[in-house]
């Protein structure tokens, strides 16, 4: 028996970096996410020997070790080795295991695959070894496995947004984590499908160092970061509010206005050639947009006027971005069995 499990990846439209501690423990946190049709696959199979054998197809490497074996960090696959060892500790996982991991996206796309990757080696495993998990628990898992296990940096929203999949409003505190799925309009989903634009600009992303950098401002009490994330609270709100009430105007501009107040939270987040592709995007047509992720690189999306959306493509191709199509998903993790 073979089970297999995918989690799908997310974009974040506003509201990130409020669910990075301790901004959310102080002072909560709010995020408007939705899931794209872009995945990460986890598939796991019983083996002969008493090992477990973890191997990343897009990287061509692989990991064995014994059930027993102390956590090692070697930047080495080391998520998904605190995964299976978070089951193997509560006695869930006691016989060896084959197991296959693969992304649509690589790391550092700003989609948040690898917390998409947690999540769906979470349920991969939860389904293989017959341990209900409801969704609030492999989410919950996910983020302290990822952030406070293995010490990734990063935010709240992705095991969440991953887990539970569709268009969310996600709020955070230091007492829980609250996902409320929005109520859209099929028209209002549809006309915001055809007017969004993926566009992969490259670079390097250092989210870790991003993250590190926002939260030691937050902490030595700077006050553009904090003002900054208070005002970004304040924008998923009214994000929120456009896409219930189907004003896609309204909600381009709310993404012009948090992706230059996220510009504020810490120096790394973006960069002349990024503010240069961005206002050649609004040029041509773009309502607004922003950086998926912490910021630095990989997927940028706008939204366009549909009318306008070739002429924004076209200006993005000459400033050396690739154009991605994604959609909008409204299932989240689920697991199934290959006979």
């Amino acid at each position: 028996m073979l089970i297999r499990a995918r989690a799908p990846l997310r974009i974040s439209f506003a509201g990130g970096g409020t669910d990075v501690s301790p901004y959310f423990e102080q002072r909560t946190g709010a995020v408007l996410s939705a899931t794209i049709d872009r995945y990460a696959f986890a598939s796991i199979q019983q083996s002969d020997s008493k090992a477990v054998s973890v191997k990343s197809l897009d990287y061509d490497l692989t990991v064995r070790f014994e059930l027993g074996d102390p956590l090692v960090r070697d930047g080495q696959l080391d998520l998904a080795r605190a995964v299976v060892s978070h089951f193997a500790r509560t006695g869930a996982l006691n016989s060896g295991a084959d197991i296959f991991l693969h992304s649509d996206a690589p790391p550092g796309s700003g989609l948040g695959s690898s917390s998409a990757m947690a999540v769906a080696l979470l349920q991969a495993l939860a389904h293989y070894a017959r341990v209900p998990m409801g969704p609030y628990e492999v989410a919950d898992a996910a983020y302290r496995i990822e952030r406070l296990e293995v010490g990734i940096q990063g935010g709240k929203q992705d095991q969440f947004a991953c887990t539970f999949g569709g268009v969310n409003f996600i709020e955070f505190s230091s007492e829980a984590t609250v996902v409320s799925p929005l109520r859209i309009k099929p028209d209002t989903i549809a006309e915001l499908e055809y007017s969004l634009l993926f566009a992969y600009i490259g670079g390097v992303r250092l989210s870790s160092h991003i993250i590190e950098r926002q939260t030691a401002n937050f902490r030595d009490g700077n006050v553009k970061t904090r003002g900054a994330l208070d005002r970004l609270k304040e924008l998923a709100t009214e994000a929120k509010k456009a896409l219930l009430l189907g004003r896609l105007t309204t909600f381009g501009e709310v993404l012009d206005s948090a992706w230059r107040c996220k510009r504020e939270l810490a120096e790394g987040i973006s960069n002349q050639r990024i503010d240069e592709m961005y206002e050649e995007a609004r040029k041509a047509g773009a309502l607004g947009g922003k950086l998926s992720g912490a910021g630095g690189g990989g997927f940028m999306y706008f939204l366009c006027d549909p009318r306008r959306r070739f002429s924004v493509q076209q200006a993005l191709g000459r400033m050396g971005a690739t154009i991605a199509n994604f959609s909008l998903t409204s299932e989240g993790v689920r697991s199934w069995a290959v006979e």
